[in-house]
């Protein structure tokens, strides 16, 4: 294992990381982040970091705070939570980054909420509840979970605060970047399960969605 920070690659993830949040934060205060789908400068960027994480894990593993420090990981996590154009990466990287928090090399709530997305976008039922889209009650939750009752057992286990306090953190959130249900809930569930069928998250469906709803920025 490595026993020192690597100072080039960890400067690298941070500006990834810095360069999304910016860019997320331009495209709030504009309006645009939610308006029309996945906005176009905002998935752009989404793919360049994914493609320049690509090619980190090819090298070096997984990016873990032995190696980047615990900031470069965080940026690691945060970029590879957003490659969601990139199904086969996000499949790729979760038993890695489950390897590296259970040696202590990287958070357990990031392999926790990597497992959830990687489940949200096959449309499978999530083990923690941490990937929260709008219901046709116009509400962001969490939609179905596995095994329930167990529910915060298993939040518990990995340094998840209750479900309740994280389906609020999210709604002021979207409140605050001005983020709202859709309008016609049927056509927004419609379109997400096209786009994820389009890019390689469901197998076996037909898609001729060109976009994805905006749900992919959150």
């Amino acid at each position: 294992m490595p026993t020192h920070t690597n100072e080039p690659l960890r400067r690298d993830l941070l500006e990834m990381a810095r360069l999304d949040h910016v860019t997320r934060a331009e495209l709030a205060a504009s309006g645009d982040l939610f308006d029309a789908g996945y906005e176009p400068r905002m998935a752009s960027v989404h793919r360049r970091n994914a493609q320049r994480l690509r090619r980190v894990i090819e090298s070096v593993g997984w990016p873990g705070t032995d190696l980047v420090g615990p900031d470069g990981a965080e940026a690691a996590w945060l970029i590879l939570q957003h490659a969601i154009a990139e199904p086969d990466l996000l499949r790729r990287a979760l038993p890695l980054l489950e390897t590296a928090a259970g040696e202590g090399r990287a958070d357990p709530v990031h392999a926790a909420m990597l497992d959830d997305r990687i489940r949200f976008f096959e449309g499978r039922p999530q083990r923690y509840g941490t990937q929260l889209d709008w219901d046709a009650e116009g509400n962001l939750a969490p939609g179905e979970v596995e095994d329930p009752q167990r529910l915060p057992e298993r939040r518990l286990a990995v340094g998840l605060p209750p479900l309740e306090q994280g389906i609020e953190k999210a709604r002021r959130r979207a409140a605050s970047e001005g983020d709202g249900p859709p309008a016609d809930h049927q056509a927004y569930a419609s379109a997400r399960d096209a786009w994820a069928a389009r890019v390689g998250w469901r197998a076996g469906r037909e898609s001729a969605a060109d976009d994805t709803p905006s749900f992919s920025s959150r």
